[in-house]
């Protein structure tokens, strides 16, 4: 009966250690964090199946420029090419190389939706109409996707590194997760140049 009394009270006293380390925390956001990146991978995925119902339909219009539409195909089998796998968000490279992917396919459709401005019968296009809102949509749902992991990663990390849940993250080999980030973040830091000259007015 000693025994066993004994043996509750340690099973209590380490369940009682372990919660109070940051043990189920890291149980509850690592959960939320793979949730959220499952979310994100959905999106990207949706993007990718609308890629070819936009070519095969701006491909109706004889004189539309051939290289912006051989990016975009190129782009979307780089993205579609990568092999996700759970390793991808402990491993801060496979994480970069899936990150710029998607970019470069980002790029690809925004020159494609800029350089079909100049084509009025494209632009009248229905078909084209209705598949370029469900890509404005698709990416508004990628952005919070992104956002939603980002903050649960967020999440993670500061307790990953924060005392003394970082002894749990060392025992038990939870590192920080990788996270999204601005591909053009130096660009987008440089202050813009602002020049007046040449808008003045001649005398």
């Amino acid at each position: 009966m000693t025994r066993r009394f004994l043996a509750l009270l340690g099973l209590l006293a380490a369940t009682l250690a372990l919660s109070g380390c940051g043990y189920n925390d890291f149980q509850r956001l690592d959960e939320q964090s793979k949730a959220a990146w499952s979310e994100v991978l959905n999106q990207y995925q949706r993007r990718a199946d609308l890629v070819p119902n936009i070519v095969a339909t701006v491909k109706g219009e004889a004189d539309f420029e051939q290289e912006t539409l051989t990016r975009v195909v190129e782009a979307r089998a780089k993205a579609t090419a990568i092999q996700v796998t759970p390793d991808t968000l402990t491993n801060p490279e496979a994480f970069n190389r899936f990150q710029q992917a998607q970019g470069e396919l980002s790029g690809a459709l925004s020159r494609l939706m800029a350089v079909s401005e100049r084509y009025p019968t494209l632009q009248a296009n229905q078909g084209f109409r209705d598949l370029r809102v469900t890509l404005e949509g698709t990416e508004n749902r990628i952005a919070v996707a992104r956002n939603r992991y980002i903050q649960t990663v967020q999440d993670y990390n500061v307790l990953a590194r924060s005392f003394p849940s970082n002894l749990t993250a060392m025992v038990f080999s939870y590192a920080p997760k990788p996270t999204f980030t601005v591909a053009n973040e130096a660009q987008i830091s440089a202050p813009p140049a602002v020049d007046f000259s040449a808008s003045r007015p001649q005398r």
